[in-house]
């Protein structure tokens, strides 16, 4: 039976392309009948509440849209926020009843969404020619949907890829132009996901030559050339037509043993130009990279229906073919492809093209030394010269890097015209939901002390599992737990858990990067598996890790998911594990080698092969953009002295769905990692991991418009990225050459300095210069209030001493301060020292000495000065900076007082601690740099503190209103070689 009241829906919701607007007027000009019963809002509310699908779906899409869309000319809310849909029911003239009803059935997503540091560009990419020509999103979109992807999900997948695809040059645009972009995200998070969505719009707007750069071997091309197959291309193009069914139309076609094909292979009905739309036709295969053009040099002279006009011209455009080449980056498959090119003519010229470079910082970047360049000549890397040659023969040809580790793509000289710099913009994806990141396996904002978390309040308690060789290396048990997690899949699948996650299993693996080790390893871990699972005596030992490991976990962690009550009840299943894990009569295997052939097993085919349950033992293969599928287990202990190789190296991040809490980690937490010998691998990851997140949070802060002009563009990025680094680089020094620091105001917002010295006489000497203001620790305490937050629905406390403190007299400590290494607080205090005036009046700032919990308090004079609270921090990585300087509820509570202060309405407890909106706030900690309480009392004398060991350390937060009225919140400076 024909839905009515669907279809009008449908109908109206299409004519809203732009935004919402008024629904009863447009329902009543669409609507097939006259009885008002399709328009009565009462009855569309009624079948929301009724939970019907399809109105509940379309109306949830719609909304999505609405509330994600970055810039909306009908609200000048920001996206995701109640504001902007309250805006949007109040144009589509839905009352409260109703507005609730769709709040309740489609709730504003209000997670983290794309962040776009980008030029101004041209406005070409509309919504109504996004929708106009849309055949290969849609389908796209839909295959999501199939598999599971909630309409949040999909939104701002599509959001993020709009807003790439707008960034891009017109393809009908008569003068060539090509973008250079980047797009940021996290480790195995998915970044192949949105770059199939951003080709899918950008060949429905016309694009008619896409070249993927998928990796630097045959394996990982091969994947991405699957999955733009198997999601994008689809059935029908693979086959040129043909019946898919039809078994002499599978011969040659490089999915006829592949398990998915054709049924989890989008499929578009028909040959889409059939249909209207227009054809893919695939230049590589799923086995075969780009050769030398089989169908000679006519394969890209795509045809013209006005031979007069030039292919950019609409008229020949959007009836053409698009091709579509995923190819490695290799010496030799590049250097046939720019030959080729170079044969077609004229007709390059005319093609709208673009160029996705998947791990772009790997190979395409240039990473030969300027200084070392002959006068008047560039030298190139190879790759990085085959890169720039395509670009140069394309002149309409749109550049794209993905990778999760930026920094060498944003320390590319900026004025190097034919590299590969991203001057045009720059997008940091979202972490996306179900995602298992750094921050899944470390606790990086708690204060708990470390004898009060467990399995349920600590991330690292639950997943990490140290490696002291001192004790053992723990092998054995990490292949225990391997057997267990296998054995917990397969109880949740009969316990009818979709399976689908299931169907890898594996262990990975990492401890040297040389391939006798590989082999060493492998045989030892042989010899394990035969010398410890072939006896029932196996199952104590199994049991024992079960019941002290895994139920634990995953009774605090299991998130609903079944979880046996004895290891008895998973007995069964762990035998089965077991038969798995040692078919073929090896558990193990290597993934290493200089060759394509050494990559080529079955194995690690997770396309074809129908159960991968193995153990993957390996080096730097296994370390970028190989998808390690179903991985539970990871054993690792290889050290690198470059952050975005170890970043790379973190195979256990991705989507674990079913199975989040079987998760463990074994890594190397004994040997000592820099030159202080302080900090362990784990700890590494983590030092890392906040880098990487202050770079998302400079991006994230500083990419609001002022004035409908960006604030930050692409150019302007490159001194964000921290270099305060000692052992581990942000990236490889041969890609430093070009990086430098620059100036930032932060209005309400905490700076932290923490590259303090380490040298003893000069620890003392920028103590001295803090005496002027140490009375703080004399002052009267008192305890302060942290409100409820989102953080945490009770009131927290905590005691401290305070002291208001003129501006002038803070700024003159704040000057004669030293640094260790480059002065990274020079760029604050050049801000701070204008706030007298000439930016901005601050009148006075209130110092807040923080003490530590009385049964922890170490107490001591510094300087002369009425005794305070001690605390202790350790430093990150061999870095001169420490990880975290405040408290993080000192931290939420000085922020939160300065913004009730600078509202407006000064609150009561602004008004009692004397704080106005011309107040900032001063957290002052001396600091020990110790990592046990103990030598804290190593560095306190008869009640008096060391004054070589106390580090007087601080976090500065300005009121809101310490800024000028162009709200800008960056001053440049960048080494540039054009200067």
């Amino acid at each position: 039976m024909t839905d009515h009241l669907l279809n009008l829906h449908t109908d109206a919701l299409g004519a809203m392309r732009r935004g919402p607007k008024g629904f009863s007027r447009l329902a009543a000009g669409l609507s097939e009948t006259d009885d008002g019963h399709e328009t009565d809002l009462g009855v569309f509310q009624a079948r929301i509440l009724e939970g019907d699908a399809g109105l509940t779906t379309l109306w949830s899409r719609a909304l999505c849209q609405w509330d994600a869309a970055l810039t909306a000319d009908w609200s000048s809310a920001p996206p995701c926020s109640d504001e902007r849909r309250a805006d949007a029911y109040a144009r589509l003239g839905f009352g409260a009843d109703l507005a609730k009803s769709l709040d309740a059935a489609a709730p504003v997503d209000k997670g983290p969404q794309p962040v776009v540091i980008s030029e101004s560009n041209q406005a070409w990419y509309t919504r109504d020619k996004a929708v106009s020509r849309a055949f290969y999103w849609p389908a796209y979109e839909n295959l999501l949907r199939t598999k599971g992807w909630s309409e949040p999900a999909i939104t701002s997948l599509g959001e993020a890829a709009h807003n790439v695809v707008e960034r891009l040059s017109d393809p009908a645009r008569v003068e060539a132009y090509g973008a250079r972009g980047l797009v940021v995200g996290y480790v195995q998070s998915g970044k192949t996901a949105n770059f199939t969505g951003v080709i899918a719009k950008a060949v429905d707007a016309g694009y008619r030559l896409v070249i993927v750069l998928g990796g630097t071997l045959n394996l990982l091309r091969g994947q991405t050339q699957r999955r733009l197959d198997m999601e994008l291309i689809g059935q029908e193009n693979i086959l040129g037509g043909a019946d898919p069914t039809d078994l002499d139309a599978l011969v040659g076609v490089d999915y006829q043993d592949d398990e998915d094909w054709p049924g989890k292979f989008v499929s578009h009905g028909s040959r889409p130009s059939h249909l209207g739309a227009f054809d893919l036709e695939r230049l590589t295969t799923k086995d075969k990279d780009y050769q030398s053009l089989e169908r000679g040099i006519r394969a890209l002279d795509i045809e013209k229906v006005e031979k007069s006009l030039p292919l950019y011209h609409p008229a020949n455009l959007h009836p053409a073919a698009a091709r579509i080449m995923v190819v490695k980056k290799n010496k030799a498959v590049l250097t046939k492809l720019v030959n080729d090119l170079k044969k077609i003519g004229p007709i390059l010229g005319e093609i709208p093209a673009l160029i996705i470079d998947d791990e772009s910082d790997q190979a395409s970047v240039n990473t030969t030394d300027p200084s070392k360049w002959e006068e008047g000549k560039e030298t190139r890397s190879a790759i990085n010269t085959l890169v720039c040659q395509l670009l140069g023969l394309m002149p309409r040809a749109q550049y794209i890097g993905y990778t999760a580790t930026p920094f060498a793509n944003v320390f590319v000289d900026p004025d190097d015209s034919a590299d590969l710099f991203p001057r045009d913009f720059l997008v940091s994806l979202p972490r996306p939901v179900g995602y298992m990141g750094v921050e899944d396996f470390h606790d990086l904002d708690s204060d708990l002390p470390a004898s009060e978390r467990t399995v349920a309040n600590s991330r690292e308690a639950a997943h990490v599992r140290g490696i002291d060789t001192s004790t053992g290396d723990r092998l054995l048990e990490a292949i225990d737990a391997f057997v267990l997690a296998g054995a917990m899949k397969l109880y949740r699948s009969a316990k009818g858990v979709p399976d689908g996650p299931f169907r890898h299993h594996t262990m990975l693996v990492h401890e040297s990067v040389r391939v006798a080790d590989h082999a060493a390893l492998a045989a030892r871990i042989k010899g394990l598996w035969d010398s410890s699972y072939m006896s029932s005596e196996s199952h104590f030992r199994l049991a024992a890790l079960f019941e002290s490991d895994y139920m634990p976990v995953c009774s605090a962690r299991s998130d609903g998911l079944p979880v046996p009550g004895s290891y008895e009840e998973l007995r069964s299943h762990v035998s089965r594990a077991r038969q798995l894990i040692g078919s073929g009569g090896n558990p193990v295997i290597i993934v290493n080698g200089a060759n394509e052939k050494d990559y080529a097993q079955p194995g690690l085919d997770f396309d074809r092969t129908p159960n991968v349950w193995k153990i993957l033992v390996g080096g730097t293969k296994l370390s970028r953009g190989f998808t390690v599928e179903g991985l539970s287990v990871t054993y690792y202990r290889r050290k690198t002295q470059q952050a975005d190789t170890l970043m790379q190296m973190g195979r256990w991040f991705g989507f674990r769905p079913g199975y989040r809490d079987l998760v463990r980690l074994y890594i190397g937490r004994e040997e000592p990692y820099g030159k202080d010998k302080s900090l362990d691998l784990y700890e590494a990851f983590e030092a890392i991991c906040q880098d990487e997140e202050a770079f998302r949070s400079e991006l994230t802060q500083y990419a609001q418009m002022i004035d409908g002009e960006p604030q930050l563009t692409p150019r302007r990025v490159l001194p964000l990225v921290s270099q305060h680094l000692g052992l581990v680089k942000p990236t490889a020094r041969n890609k430093m050459f070009n990086a430098e620091l620059t100036e930032i105001r932060s209005p309400g917002r905490p700076i932290e300095p923490a590259a303090y010295p380490r040298e003893p006489a000069k620890i003392q000497a920028n103590a001295k210069r803090w005496k002027p203001l140490l009375h703080v620790f004399g002052a009267a305490r008192q305890t302060l209030d942290l409100p409820p937050d989102e953080t945490s629905p009770l009131t927290r406390t905590f005691e401290a001493a305070l002291a208001a403190v003129p501006h002038d007299s803070l700024v003159s400590v704040l000057r004669q301060l030293e640094w260790e290494g480059d002065n990274h607080f020079e760029p604050h205090l050049n801000y701070l020292s204008k706030l007298n005036g000439e930016l901005a009046k601050v009148d006075d700032w209130l110092l807040v000495a923080p003490q530590t919990t009385p049964n922890r308090r170490i107490e001591a004079s510094v300087l002369g000065s009425a005794p305070t609270s001690l605390v202790r921090r350790s430093r990150q990585l061999d870095k001169a900076a420490f990880g975290r300087i405040s408290g993080m509820e000192h931290r939420r509570w000085a922020e939160s007082l300065i913004e009730e202060a600078g509202s407006g309405n000064e609150s009561v407890r602004a008004r009692a601690l004397g704080v106005s909106s011309r107040t900032g706030i001063v957290l002052v900690y001396p600091v020990v740099e110790a990592s046990k309480d103990a030598a804290l009392l190593a560095a306190v004398t008869d009640g008096t503190a060391d004054p070589k060991r106390v580090i007087m350390a601080f976090t500065v937060v300005p009121p809101t209103t310490a800024n000028d009225s162009t709200r800008r919140l960056l001053r440049y400076q960048a080494k540039r070689s054009g200067i």
